[in-house]
């Protein structure tokens, strides 16, 4: 038997808070990001992320296990076909949480719990973007590369004038 959450409940009773975080998880899934206060929010993350992570498996006993949760077919359909094979390469951390400040109503923090754009996993899109930033920027560093190639010119030429100027005694010696 799981060990129940320490604090009040969502709903205020274990099935209603079931409830509440089943429905937040459906309408996640249907519009790819809700807004919510924060405390459901950090409540639904890890449900959430435990319902991709049976439509990752793909098999007829987790579609089962998020049918029992989540009613609607259309949405469970959705999440084995297009979200779960979306974060395929990626191992956890498909929802981002941001915190949009207080509701005007009655001051209740905020948040946006939004899934993390899928398809690409967090480390190849930041390799990616890395290689890109590099390719940009290597015309720019061969243009610099360049100017001082002049410069190391100009310099080699000076210290072949410099030995020249060793051997002429200098103005303050007094030999």
């Amino acid at each position: 038997m799981p060990t129940p959450t320490k604090g009040a409940r969502l709903g205020g009773g274990p099935a209603h808070e079931r409830q509440i975080l089943a429905n937040l998880a459906q309408s996640l899934f249907e519009n790819g990001r809700i807004t919510t206060t924060v405390t459901k929010a950090k409540r639904l993350r890890p449900y959430a992320e435990r319902l991709i992570t049976f439509a990752k498996r793909g098999d007829l006993a987790s579609r089962r296990r998020v049918l029992g949760i989540i009613s609607d077919k259309g949405v469970v359909h959705t999440l084995f076909t297009e979200i779960g094979p979306g974060f395929a390469e990626r191992d956890g951390g498909y929802t981002r949480i941001t915190k949009v400040g207080n509701r005007k109503g009655d001051n209740a923090p905020m948040a946006v719990i939004e899934l993390v754009e899928f398809g690409a996993p967090a480390k190849k899109a930041v390799k990616a973007e890395a290689e890109k930033a590099t390719k940009k920027a290597a015309p720019k560093a061969e243009k610099v590369e360049e100017a001082p190639a002049e410069e190391t010119v100009e310099t080699e030429e000076t210290v072949e004038e410099a030995p020249e100027a060793a051997d002429a005694p200098a103005e303050g010696d007094d030999k």
